[in-house]
């Protein structure tokens, strides 16, 4: 295949939502029709006894929840589909936010009892921002619901976009009969029993006014179901895909993840209209995708995805030209130009290693403490790709060494789990102590965990009180140093040596931006 060819068949998106969406769940499913996995496991259930594919941390399996995002690769169709499942739980949105540079497209997973809710209006905004184009899954139909109509209205008004169902469902909770496709015009019939395979009754039904339709769902949903469908028809516009690709309209669908329901029309409507890998901007140019020479940022590390072997994965998306194994590519950030002899493709913690990538792909790359998030890499061009941001930390607490004895295991923990981004370490002016600080706090017993069990070290987290970090910079030395002469005891730097101030009140910040003028105070530490 040429290279465009292989561009404009990959598909690369995450799948975001709200805590206990059902988010994790929609990826397995999605795994399970691409024929990556052929029983699909759950996030918490008794009944079930394999775990979520893209849960493969311990911490995940043991809370059901994602901390981490994961990244799972298929093929459907003769569409390559990368999927990056998202940590839904707000403590865990820094890692989120960042995967959003890495992809193409979102689906949106919104429970359809509670409907929008604040994480997702959040997430949202994000993809705004980036006019990245979204679809919506609303989730949980085989619950009680609240009425499909009052949920469509809810996602135009609260995430502040127009919407376009594309499938819609006859009742819900107990009574809950299947989904109409309104995209391909026809019915899937809804079955309880056939939970972890890909097997769903479909029925086609090209005309809506048919006898078959109420032998299939009764003539009371028939009659429902026609009076919704011609409503739908009525108030919402045909389905425009420039309008999706731009970020101004939203395609919807429903269904029942946990029960595989509605997941095959979602899939197929999104390997038709998604978009391909698309340019990527950096200081200096946007690159496009058909560029000859490959290009690629780090958007994530994750160290032991493997225990027994203590590795640490750079995550690479491809955003032009061809990756190949044991090529030569520059490193932007030392200069060194670097050879990979194992890239991988990823499928959750399985890898696989690969001979070569292309624009839409996630690469992992073994890294030995070289990668940061964000780096770059190149056949030589100095390019910096841009948007990949690591947030100003609102919770702050001194870590100290709970075990003498392993103070080494202690500093590299820390040191690698900080590279991930998971978390921020600051090195106090005052008094040399290391201080964490992290979005949320979750985030603090997450770091704990992982110290104990990946690195056999142990800590204990010591209160200090800190309003927010900032990144502190000015083209005046003489007042930079006067600020930092004068806020000595506030002052910290960060992993990599850049000037921190930690501002103990919201008053004291103003204060000190108001008084030094020349010094710029930064939020996030991409500037």
């Amino acid at each position: 295949m040429t290279l465009q060819e292989e561009i404009t068949r990959r598909r690369t998106f995450a799948i975001i939502s709200h805590p206990d969406a059902g988010k994790t769940t929609l990826t397995e499913k999605l795994l399970l029709f691409g024929g990556a996995i052929h029983v699909a496991g759950a996030v918490k259930s008794n009944k079930i006894k394999k775990g979520a594919t893209s849960d493969f941390m311990e911490i995940e399996r043991q809370r059901g929840i994602s901390v981490a995002t994961s990244v799972m690769g298929f093929e459907y169709r003769d569409v390559k589909i990368n999927i990056l499942d998202t940590p839904g739980h707000e403590d865990f949105a820094e890692d989120t936010y960042r995967t959003l540079t890495a992809v193409d497209s979102v689906i949106i997973v919104i429970d359809g009892a509670k409907g929008v809710e604040t994480q997702t209006r959040k997430l949202m905004n994000v993809c705004r921002m980036r006019r990245t184009p979204v679809m919506v899954f609303i989730n949980k139909l085989d619950r009680p619901c609240k009425d499909p109509f009052d949920l469509l209205d809810e996602v135009e008004k609260e995430l502040q976009i127009r919407v376009r169902p594309l499938a819609f469902p006859i009742s819900n909770g107990t009574t809950f009969k299947g989904v109409y496709n309104l995209y391909e015009r026809n019915l899937s019939l809804f079955t309880s029993d056939e939970r972890q395979t890909a097997d769903a009754e479909r029925v086609e039904i090209r005309d809506l006014a048919s006898r078959q339709l109420d032998d299939c769902v009764t003539e009371r949903y028939a009659r429902q179901l026609r009076e919704d469908v011609e409503l739908v028809e009525g108030v919402y516009d045909p389905f425009d895909r420039e309008a999706y690709l731009r970020g101004e309209l939203a395609p919807v669908f429903f269904g029942s993840a946990i029960n595989n329901f509605g997941v095959r029309e979602l899939l197929d409507c999104f390997v038709r209209i998604a978009p391909s890998p698309g340019s990527s901007p950096t200081l200096t140019r946007s690159v496009e995708p058909a560029e000859e020479r490959m290009t690629g940022f780090v958007f994530k590390i994750h160290a032991n995805m493997d225990p027994n072997h203590r590795d640490r994965i750079a995550f690479l998306k491809i955003c032009s030209g061809r990756f190949e194994r044991n090529h030569n590519y520059l490193h932007v950030r030392s200069g060194k130009l670097m050879k990979f002899s194992s890239p991988t493709a990823f499928m959750a913690e399985k890898k696989s290693v690969i001979d070569e990538a292309y624009p839409g792909d996630i690469v992992g790359l073994h890294d030995t403490g070289n990668f940061k998030i964000g780096d770059t890499f190149t056949e030589g061009e100095p390019l910096k790709f841009t948007g990949i941001p690591s947030f100003a930390p609102e919770q702050f607490r001194y870590i100290e060494n709970a075990d003498p004895l392993k103070f080494k295991q202690l500093a590299k923990g820390v040191d690698q789990l900080m590279d991930e981004g998971v978390a921020q370490l600051f090195t106090s002016a005052l008094n040399g102590r290391k201080i964490i600080g992290t979005v949320g706090a979750l985030q603090f017993e997450v770091i704990q965990y992982r110290l104990e069990h990946e690195y056999n070290a142990a800590c204990r987290w010591e209160p200090i009180s800190i309003y927010k970090a900032c990144w502190i910079e000015s083209d005046n030395e003489a007042q930079l140093a006067d600020f930092k002469r004068r806020k000595h005891t506030n002052m910290a730097v960060d992993k990599h040596g850049r000037d921190v101030f930690l501002a103990d009140t919201s008053y004291s910040l103003a204060l000190a931006q108001e008084n030094f003028k020349e010094i710029r105070f930064h939020f996030t530490s991409e500037f």
